[in-house]
């Protein structure tokens, strides 16, 4: 007998909703329900189903970042295909996420032209990223695992902390898998300069910030 599709209801902080006994075939429903709002995330394991709505910080800092990675590939005169939030999903796990920004770098040639990626046929994306100032209530990084996304870029409101997939898990890098010459460290110092100590100085319009990324990653300072 499949899972019922009712649901015990926990209501974990303002921007959280946790379903129970939620089968596959609801979640795939959901899924289309809330295709036209893009403030809804939804992460199933296996049963449980999070129905995240990010607030405003949330939603800049996914921008910013999906901006720095995009500035970069076309600096680096790199291809990119870019698909935000889509739903990263496969049936035969009962696993699925979605992602505040991810992309193909590596394999984008793999997916160019194709309409609608299905995971069971094609590489998952090469590069996810996750804003963590709220933490999720499901290991979302596990899920990640199992549907082998190679790198994560995780900002909790303070520091970017890049991920690498090694044998079934994470493990911390210094420098980005897909955008080698960049690392953890450069990308919290400009995400800083958008969001500085705000009784000290202002910070940076994200034109601005954006600029002064491309420029660095043109003409880097000299050690």
């Amino acid at each position: 007998m499949g899972r019922s599709s009712m649901a015990a209801t926990l209501i974990q902080s303002p921007d959280r909703v946790i379903l129970r006994n939620i089968s596959w075939q609801t979640y795939q429903l959901l899924i289309r329900d809330f295709d036209s709002d893009p403030r809804v995330r939804l992460t199933y394991d296996r049963g449980t189903l999070e129905i995240r709505m990010p607030l405003d910080p949330h939603e800049t800092y996914k921008k910013l970042l999906g901006r720095l990675i995009e500035a970069a590939t076309e600096e680096l005169g790199l291809e990119i295909r870019s698909l935000g939030s889509r739903t990263c999903d496969r049936a035969d796990l009962e696993r699925g996420l979605e992602p505040d920004q991810c992309y193909y770098i590596q394999h984008e040639a793999w997916v160019r032209d194709v309409e609608q990626v299905d995971l069971s046929r094609f590489p998952p994306p090469d590069l996810a990223v996750e804003i963590d100032i709220t933490r999720s209530s499901l290991d979302r990084f596990s899920i990640y695992a199992d549907l082998g996304i190679p790198e994560i870029w995780r900002y909790d409101g303070q520091t970017l902390t890049i991920y690498g997939l090694n044998d079934g898990g994470y493990v911390q890098r210094d420098r980005s898998l897909a955008l080698s010459p960049i690392t953890a460290t450069d990308i919290t110092h400009f995400v800083s300069l958008r969001f500085p100590d705000r009784d000290i100085q202002p910070g940076l319009g994200e034109n601005s910030l954006i600029r002064q990324f491309r420029q660095w990653l043109t003409h880097p300072p000299r050690p």
